[in-house]
């Protein structure tokens, strides 16, 4: 049987505690048209003690203090400063465990100024349909797209003139232990006509862009060099990649910037985890089938920013530039200091 539902009235009250005595709460319930579990509910909340039983008048007495109690806002009412900076940080593509864990940060010590991740999503779904909406939702990293093995698209791979393997790689690039080992790629334009040239750090997760004249090995040599020479020499010990065809100038680039070069196996994106995430991170503000070459280095540089203030979870919520800038400063101090 279905029940339409509607608030107990005060005559239902007044039935079920002239029944109660005599009667099951099945057959109360069916006398009321209520179910069951409504009638049992209404009964255990309102029963005084076993001996004087359900009391009608308490019953209606707190209903009404419920209807008349104002309710509280949410945390994130639209109205609200909490709610401005959520979106706010929404807008830069910030997660909102990220958001969650950098507001707890800064305000640990009040509840009204930090809420969770799992708030934040509420309130996200739950807004009325509209622009806003639909434009915060669309800044949510979305994690069910399967991801394409790169070896269904153009083979990228060419014979690379005395490749050094990752296996060779000293210990300390692998544990993450010293500062200053780089993992790199080429996100790739509209028909791979244009590319960026992407550069993470594997300790503190900078990341940096470089703007890349064409896809050919001479462009992607001059681009890299220009932005590893910007990094101090203490902090660009090596750069790991695929075997890409545009990296057969590979010894070019050592020869500019004194930066060691090794090579992923093929087809093994997971040896350069950071790169790939980072990259996956990027498409929200270079969407693949985009003309990568309108992008100047200064817009680059812009995008860099935005990720690497963001906090990340492997940082212990810490932005990658906060980190960076520790390494930095003991870089300065001397080598001896990095670990």
């Amino acid at each position: 049987m279905t029940h339409c539902y509607r608030h107990l009235s005060a005559e239902d009250r007044a039935a079920i505690m002239m029944m109660r005595a005599t009667h099951s709460i099945r057959a109360i319930a069916t006398h009321l048209g209520r179910a069951p579990s409504t009638v049992s509910r209404e009964i255990a909340r309102h029963t005084v003690d076993p001996i004087k039983g359900y009391d009608a008048s308490l019953a209606g007495y707190r209903a009404r203090l419920t209807r008349h109690r104002p309710r509280q806002r949410p945390k994130l009412h639209p109205d609200g400063e909490l709610f401005e900076v959520v979106v706010y940080l929404l807008r830069k593509y910030w997660s909102p465990e990220q958001i969650a864990r950098t507001l707890k940060r800064m305000s640990p010590n009040d509840s009204h100024r930090r809420v969770s991740h799992e708030a934040i999503y509420n309130a996200l779904y739950v807004m009325p349909r509209g622009s806003l909406k639909k434009e915060l939702i669309a800044c949510l990293r979305q994690g069910n797209g399967k991801r394409r093995p790169r070896s269904r698209g153009k083979d990228r791979r060419q014979q690379i003139p005395e490749l050094v393997s990752i296996h060779m790689r000293p210990p300390e690039i692998e544990d993450r232990l010293m500062p200053g080992h780089w993992e790199g790629d080429l996100i790739m334009g509209a028909n791979n006509r244009s590319a960026v040239g992407t550069l993470v750090e594997r300790t503190t997760r900078l990341v940096i862009l470089a703007k890349v004249d064409g896809t050919t090995a001479t462009a992607a040599a001059v681009g890299f060099s220009d932005k590893l020479n910007e990094v101090p020499r203490a902090l660009r010990l090596s750069m790991t990649y695929d075997q890409g065809r545009e990296m057969v100038k590979h010894a070019e680039i050592t020869q500019k910037t004194g930066t060691a070069i090794y090579f992923a196996d093929p087809h093994s994106p997971w040896q350069r985890g950071s790169n790939e995430n980072t990259n996956g991170l990027l498409r929200q503000y270079l969407p693949k089938g985009t003309d990568l070459s309108v992008y100047s280095q200064e817009e680059l540089d812009e995008i860099a920013d935005s990720l690497n203030t963001r906090p990340r979870k492997t940082l212990d919520w810490r932005t990658p530039l906060e980190v960076y800038a520790e390494v930095l400063k003991k870089s300065v101090a001397g080598p001896s200091t990095l670990q």
